[in-house]
Parts: C-alpha cells; sequence; structure tokens
C-alpha cells in the first residue's frame, strides 16, 4: 500500500464531505481485460475507504443541484490501450502501454443526480477543482491526471403516462471536458433512437461500455459491461485492511486547505469581488495564490477587489499576447501594489498605468522606479499643464470653439491632443477642468 495514497484519498473524502471508514479492506476484481496483466485489479468493493458527502453546483436549468457521493475508493490503474502507433499512424491490431498499471487510482462514484451534459461538465470541473487545491493532483487531463466516466441513460416518458429507462451505457477515459459534453449530448440522442428501433429497456446484463470517437463526435460499442456478481470479488489475500482510527483522520483533516467554494464565498463577502471575479480568481489554484499574496503586498488592508480587476483584465490580456500564465507574467506582488498605489493617488494615468503592468512584467524594480525612468507620472505642474492646453486650442479651433459654445463632446479631441502632446504624463481630470476654465470662464 502507498500511505500517501490513501491520506490523499481520505482528503478528499472529507473535503466533499464524506466520512472516512475506520475499517476499509482491499478485493480482487476478476475479468480479462489485455490492459489489465494480471487478470484482475486490486480495487474495493463492500467496503471502501471514503463513503457518502455532496458537492453543490449552480445548474444550468437555474438555482443549484446537489450531486450526492455515493463512495471513493482506491484501486490500481489499469494499463492504456492504444489502437495507433505514435504519429497517428494506423495499426492492425491494437498496442498496451502498462507503465501506468498499478498506480494508485482513486476513484469517486457519485449518484445519479445530474441531468444534462452541461451541469456533469460543470461538476467535474468543480470536482477537479477541488482536487487540485487538495495538492492530489494537478488536474490535466490530457495526461491522464483525472478522467472522467460518464453512465448514462434516458428516461423515456409515454404518452399512457408510462416511464421506461433504456440501457446504462459507460463512457469510457474521457480526458477532456468537451469529450465529457459531446458524449453525454450523444449518448442521449443515439439511446432515444435506439429505443424507437427496438423498444430494449434497462435490466440486468444490459450495461455497456462504450469509446468515444473525439474525430467523429460519436461513441462505439467497446463491450458489455458485466454486473457486480460477474466480478467475482473476493478479499485480497496480500493487502491487509486498512483502520483508521480518530487521531489519525484528525492529522489528516488538518492538511486540508481552504477549499474553492469557501475562497469564492470569503473573496465576495471581504474584498467584495464580483461572483464572476471571485470564480475566475479561484478556478486556478496558481492564480488564487497569487491573488493572496498580492492582497498581502497591499498596505493595510488592500483592495482585493482592485488586485482582481487588474489580474483579469492587464494580467489576462498580457498573459494572452506572451502565452503564459498570469501569475507567471514576473509581476511581483509588491510592484502591482505599487501600479495600484500611483494609481489611487492620481500620480499616473489608466493608460501610463496598463504600460507601466507590461514593463514590470520584465524587471525586478519597483514602479516608482520604472514609472518614473519611463516618464509615465503625471505632470501636476500649472504653467506646463496650461501650456499643453493653449496648443491644444491653436491645434483645433473648431473643437475648441464648439466646447465653448457647449458642446461637451468636443472636449475629447482636446483633451487627446494634450495627452499625446504631454506623452501620457498629463492628468487628465486636471486637463478638463483648465479647458473649462480657459474656454467657458468668459
Amino acid at each position: 500500500m502507498n500511505m500517501e495514497a490513501v491520506e490523499m484519498s481520505m482528503m478528499v473524502g472529507m473535503a466533499l464531505g464524506g466520512s472516512v471508514s475506520s475499517f476499509s479492506k482491499w478485493d480482487r476484481k476478476n475479468y480479462f481485460y489485455p490492459d489489465l496483466p494480471k487478470g484482475y485489479q486490486i480495487s474495493q468493493y463492500d467496503f471502501p475507504l471514503c463513503v457518502g458527502g455532496s458537492l453543490e453546483i449552480p445548474s444550468v436549468p437555474g438555482g443549484t443541484v446537489v450531486v450526492g457521493i455515493t463512495r471513493a475508493h482506491l484501486e490500481e490503474d489499469t494499463g492504456k490501450t492504444g489502437h495507433e502507433l505514435p504519429g497517428g499512424k494506423k495499426y492492425e491490431g491494437s498496442l498496451v502501454d502498462y507503465n501506468r498499471a498499478g498506480v494508485p487510482l482513486l476513484e469517486i462514484v457519485t449518484e445519479p443526480d445530474l441531468s444534462c451534459a452541461e451541469d456533469a461538465v460543470t461538476f467535474g470541473k468543480e470536482l477537479r477543482n477541488i482536487c487540485r487545491f487538495l495538492g492530489v493532483t494537478e488536474g490535466v487531463m490530457q495526461r491522464g491526471h483525472m478522467r472522467f466516466e460518464p453512465n448514462i441513460n434516458v428516461i423515456i416518458k409515454l404518452d399512457d403516462g408510462r416511464e421506461v429507462a433504456t440501457p446504462i451505457a459507460e463512457i469510457k477515459n474521457l480526458n477532456s471536458f468537451r469529450a465529457v459534453q459531446g458524449a453525454i449530448n450523444f449518448e442521449v440522442k443515439r439511446q432515444l433512437e435506439a429505443w424507437k428501433e427496438d423498444g430494449v429497456e434497462m435490466g440486468a446484463g444490459m450495461k455497456s461500455t462504450r469509446g468515444w470517437d473525439d474525430q467523429k463526435d460519436m461513441t462505439f460499442l467497446q463491450r458489455t459491461k458485466e454486473d457486480a456478481h460477474d466480478y467475482r470479488y473476493f478479499p485480497e489475500p496480500d493487502l491487509i485492511p486498512v483502520a483508521v482510527d480518530e487521531e489519525w483522520k484528525s492529522r489528516v483533516a488538518e492538511r486540508i486547505p481552504e477549499l474553492p467554494i469557501q475562497l469564492r464565498s470569503r473573496y465576495q463577502d471581504e474584498h467584495g469581488l464580483p461572483e464572476k471575479d471571485a470564480r475566475a480568481i479561484v478556478d486556478e489554484r496558481d492564480l488564487c495564490k497569487y491573488f493572496e499574496s498580492c492582497i498581502e503586498a497591499m498596505p493595510g488592508d488592500g483592495s482585493g477587489a482592485e488586485i482582481a480587476k487588474w489580474l483579469l483584465n492587464a494580467g489576462s490580456r498580457v498573459a494572452n499576447e506572451r502565452g503564459v500564465e498570469i501569475q507567471d507574467l514576473g509581476v511581483a506582488p509588491l510592484q502591482l501594489a505599487g501600479i495600484i498605489q500611483l494609481r489611487s493617488s492620481g500620480s499616473i494615468g489608466s493608460s501610463a498605468a496598463n504600460e507601466l503592468f507590461e514593463l514590470l512584467c520584465d524587471t525586478e524594480d519597483s514602479a516608482d522606479a520604472v514609472a518614473e525612468s519611463a516618464g509615465l507620472l503625471q505632470v501636476d505642474d500649472p504653467g506646463a499643464l496650461s501650456g499643453w492646453v493653449e496648443e491644444a486650442i491653436q491645434a483645433q479651433p473648431e473643437a475648441a470653439k464648439d466646447f465653448a459654445d457647449g458642446k461637451d463632446a468636443a472636449i475629447g479631441r482636446l483633451v487627446g491632443h494634450v495627452m499625446k502632446a504631454s506623452g501620457g504624463q498629463a492628468d487628465a481630470a486636471a486637463v478638463r477642468q483648465c479647458l473649462v476654465d480657459k474656454l467657458r470662464s468668459q
């Protein structure tokens, strides 16, 4: 047994509101498949490590839905069956990669509380985020860190009031949320059409296992699915049961950090973040940690909402341009705090502040030093300001006349001229006041 895998699984069970069993044991799940080299899989059957719990998510139809957690049990991973050679070359047969066989795997089983593909995706993303914050996975779907296997069937209401259920199909090893949504939506249509043709309903031995074809956006039959008794479960003779006392549970519970749902609520209540911004910050664990560091760097209580605005606006824009994550741009928390202070004191304008943010991505110097060396600090010298305004009036006589005659929109051309002439160093508010004094005070 891998002790860390056991404790990580306990953390997940606790984070989902479930209970850790004081006694759990290992079982052999017997079946033949090429990716199972021993012919059986070490798993847990009647006494799993974690039982119960739930996860509440926002629902696409509206409101929220509570998804019950049946169990979370440890087992060993299987191998990986491939049907193409590296580089996409076709191969007559199948290849099996056994590198991950035997690696600890936590399987989380939910109650059938999800009724649409969109909610299933929301649940998957929320679950992945919780596991990321717990540090039990990096959650990179394309690398197989997490895989989803939705069990899908359709309840059909007939004209006479009866309800019939189509046979359940389990879609195996989905490694993207696009695949999760596509597979569920395809299955709903496929099962409805199949029932119309054959009238086959859910029953013993009717479950099937299907794969997902990303290119064709369709599922395909792999094999019929065994019922539990077909696996011939029996206790694993080479591994002792796991007995968990209260001291062990308490020690593991102390490892659980503040979780996404708690963080979102706190960011909204304590820092005034809109729900959308709080969710965007918390959706990425590393960005969330960076956000926390920025809050700590602000003098006094700081402004979490202002920090979030910078990260999600200027940060997102520059990160997209540079092809990196926001927290990896190179802007230190103290540097971002410096930008916010310069902006709130009126020492720098909005355009110059955005320029300063980009400059700070490539230097460790303070925001004040970079703003000064780059000539981004606003000039509040009345003489210089008056000179730039006079120049704008001479260069834009029509706009000056229109503004003097009461056409407020005309001030935009005059202010724009001043900002260009000053290299962005003029205080826009002071420029507007100076224009009012010169053109409307007569």
